[in-house]
């Protein structure tokens, strides 16, 4: 349990979707019968955001604790949810 927990738990869990990110990108961007636009592509960096802010900002506290980075990330990921929610026109 400890070996899965080192690998799945804490920073490098964290580490491991930052790097997944791009590849949902570009699947999401590079799947058949995708809009490949501008706004199309702008709509997916909107929609995935807000979910990297917030996963840099858990990352960010795993490594540095409560550290002015964590506040920052967490601030910047409401501009975010605004952006996408107003992509979508919800």
């Amino acid at each position: 349990m400890s070996a899965l927990f080192d690998v799945f738990g804490g920073r490098p869990a964290a580490d491991i979707i930052l790097a997944v990110l791009p590849l949902e990108f570009l699947a999401l961007t590079f799947r058949r019968g995708a809009r490949r636009d501008a706004a199309a592509i702008l709509d997916r960096l909107c929609a995935l955001a807000p979910g990297l802010c917030l996963l840099l900002a858990v990352r960010e506290a795993l490594l540095h604790g409560a550290s002015p980075g964590v506040a920052l990330w967490l601030l910047l990921s409401g501009p975010a949810h605004l952006a996408d929610l107003a992509r979508r026109k919800l």
